[in-house]
């Protein structure tokens, strides 16, 4: 399951031709920055879901 701060590839690439997004906001809606242009683009839960196609690199959490 993703988390936030998580990087994930989505089923389809931005137009800047990169495939890696950061999850930046999770919620109702999901939150998700371009790694290679920061476009930022808001979608819900279940939009994310279908387009997302894997998880790239979890975010490592930090503990006190």
């Amino acid at each position: 399951m993703y988390d936030l701060g998580d990087i994930v590839e989505m089923k389809k690439p931005h137009a800047c031709q990169t495939n890696r997004w950061q999850i930046i906001r999770m919620g109702a809606d999901i939150k998700i920055k371009c790694e290679n242009c920061g476009h930022i683009v808001m979608m819900t839960r279940s939009d994310f879901n279908r387009k997302m196609k894997k998880i790239l690199v979890k975010k490592i959490k930090e503990t006190e």
